[in-house]
């Protein structure tokens, strides 16, 4: 049995405490990482930086070369749903990229792929089938639970308009918030088994874990315990006999 989780894969709503369970982790002594967290060095996939260089080369191409934007239109939103799943496949090809280049990679690192999908395109029903079944076959999912009213209330005081491209102080317009991420689809995802997300024959082991009291802002403690019960329960579904 390898002694941590060679791939977790974090999802919930923007604003929903991703990011600063994420920071917490990484600060975390290393010992302590894996002792309680069943977790080695993260290595963090996230496709809000593709996203955002997306957003950046648009404003470029319209501003600097007067050319059509390829991405995203005026008000950015994307010109193709399917640019949605494209950055799916893009987390999954670094992925395989990694694992192609280092023969020892998940001795050293746990993978952490990190991402949110609304209903109005596509859900993590429409994205979870454009991984891999080598990536989804080692993975573990963490679903971080909080109300859409608590989502928008965090994104709101997290926005800082100085650094909209920072993966701890990005935000969403509200209108933006509403129209993508309103609708969330993890309970009917979910709803078939109460353990494991089925994707092709791949059967992926996963967790709620609850923050609608936002014990990710300034309650270190509780997400210290929190955290350690819910990765604990997924270790032990993992491994399940």
């Amino acid at each position: 049995m390898p002694a941590t989780f060679d791939l977790l894969i974090l999802i919930g709503r923007p604003a929903s405490g991703k990011s600063e369970i994420i920071d917490f982790l990484k600060h975390l002594p290393a010992k302590t990482r894996r002792e309680r967290y069943h977790l080695v060095k993260l290595d963090i996939l996230d496709d809000f930086p593709m996203l955002w260089a997306w957003f950046e080369e648009d404003a470029l191409l319209t501003r600097r070369f007067n050319r059509p934007r390829l991405h995203t239109d005026e008000d950015g939103y994307f010109i193709n749903p399917d640019l949605w799943h494209v950055l799916i496949e893009r987390l999954d090809l670094d992925y395989q990229k990694r694992r192609r280049d280092q023969p020892a990679y998940h001795r050293r690192n746990t993978t952490l792929v990190e991402f949110s999908r609304g209903s109005q395109h596509g859900g993590y029903a429409g994205a979870f089938p454009h991984f891999s079944d080598e990536l989804l076959g080692r993975a573990v999912v963490l679903y971080v639970r909080v109300p859409f009213e608590e989502a928008s209330r965090k994104n709101r005081l997290r926005y800082n308009p100085q650094r909209p491209d920072s993966i701890l102080e990005h935000g969403l317009s509200d209108s933006k918030m509403e129209q993508l991420y309103h609708l969330d689809d993890w309970e009917t995802f979910s709803q078939a088994d109460p353990v494991f997300l089925h994707v092709r024959d791949v059967s992926i082991p996963y967790a709620v874990f609850e923050n609608g009291d936002d014990v990710t802002t300034g309650k270190p403690d509780l997400l210290a315990s929190r955290l350690e019960t819910t990765l604990d329960y997924l270790w032990k579904l993992r491994h399940k006999d």
